[in-house]
């Protein structure tokens, strides 16, 4: 009997140990967690010349869209179309009479392909 006591004593023993173990090994993860956390990357200053380069490069990109949109405009009033095309369009699409323009102008004055264009 004397025997088994020792043996289980052993046994609980070790238990407490695996225990302990697992115990500070979630403890370490935790921690290794929290430095991941606590990590931080200096912060550099921004410049004005970056702000100001940046700020003009949007500005150019604004204006050459605007340009693009321009151009466009100046195309698609070079366009000739049929004023019994555009009151077609606004009876049986009943749309305004400025749409029915501009979707004229940008099928070239096809009617039938505007009415595609407009019902799709």
């Amino acid at each position: 009997m004397a025997d088994e006591e020792v043996v289980n004593g052993s046994t609980e023993e070790t238990d407490d140990k695996s225990q302990k173990e697992k115990r500070s090994a979630k403890h370490d993860s935790g921690a290794a967690d929290l430095e991941k956390v606590t990590d931080y990357a200096e912060e550099k200053e921004i410049s004005t010349q970056d702000v100001s380069g940046a700020i003009s490069l949007i500005g150019d990109q604004r204006n050459k869209q605007a340009a693009e949109k321009i151009a466009r405009e100046k195309e698609l009033l070079k366009v000739s179309i049929k004023k019994e095309d555009v009151d077609l369009i606004v009876k049986e699409m009943e749309i305004s009479k400025l749409m029915a323009e501009r979707t004229l102008r940008e099928h070239h004055g096809n009617v039938v392909n505007a009415l595609i264009a407009l019902t799709n």
